[in-house]
């Protein structure tokens, strides 16, 4: 997959790149980041990429000639990608949004500046994505959190078993961790994780997700499609209630 990143920051946003289990996709060919510094694509001697908006009012807004120039300089050299600007006014990152982008073949993100950038622009863009309720000084904090989310389902980038039990996949939260020592503090590791009873296990870190998704997400639980595993679980966790609750 390649994901082309637009940025007045170049330096800002190459990190993700360089670090865990995305640095090790880059490296093994699974991913491919190309950061591009929109200034490369401006003509005049200061670089500059905004201006004053019409009609005046607070704040710049950054110009569409270097947008155009960049667009058909990309187009030219990786021809068609689907385009993201990040945006307060997109629609929400979540899981299923980052499932359904890691299948694109090649995305481009834009990260916008200012008070935004010349609507002209839009002719380019595909999706507006936001990462919550905020705003932030810049879109590059947003355009690194979707590369991150989009990465984690890219095949090979991470093993898949370890995705399908992170938090908010099939709608349930993680389930608790522990590793060595098996005692801290007076706090150990629940018996049965060292039990070797390998149906025990995954019963209880079932239970757990469960738990903990209905006291903390109970919006998402009762999204969440029930199996068998399930049933049984929930069986389990009303029968500790009330063993709790005597």
């Amino acid at each position: 997959m390649r994901i082309g990143i637009v940025t007045i920051f170049p330096d800002f946003v190459k990190v993700i790149r360089e670090y865990g289990v995305i640095a090790q996709a880059v490296e093994n060919g699974l991913l491919h980041i190309d950061i591009f510094n929109l200034r490369d694509f401006t003509t005049d001697k200061h670089k500059v990429v905004d201006d004053y908006p019409y009609g005046g009012g607070p704040g710049m807004v950054m110009k569409p000639e270097p947008f155009f120039r960049f667009f058909e300089f990309f187009q030219s050299n990786y021809g068609k990608a689907y385009v993201i600007l990040t945006s307060p006014q997109g629609r929400r990152l979540d899981n299923k949004v980052a499932m359904e982008l890691a299948n694109k073949e090649q995305i481009v993100i834009i990260c916008g500046r200012y008070e935004g950038i010349d609507e002209r622009v839009m002719k380019f863009v595909d999706d507006e994505i936001s990462i919550g309720d905020y705003v932030l000084t810049g879109g590059e904090l947003p355009a690194m959190v979707i590369v991150d989310a989009v990465s984690r389902f890219v095949p090979g980038v991470v093993e898949e078993e370890s995705v399908k039990n992170d938090s908010f996949y099939n709608n349930l939260l993680d389930h608790p961790h522990y590793t060595r020592p098996r005692e801290i503090d007076g706090m150990s590791v629940p018996e049965v994780l060292i039990s070797g009873n390998h149906e025990e296990i995954e019963l209880w870190r079932r239970k757990e997700s469960l738990k903990k998704t209905m006291l903390k997400r109970p919006d998402i639980f009762m999204k969440h499609e029930f199996d068998e595993l399930d049933k049984k679980a929930l069986i389990s966790l009303f029968k500790e209630l009330i063993r709790d609750a005597r």
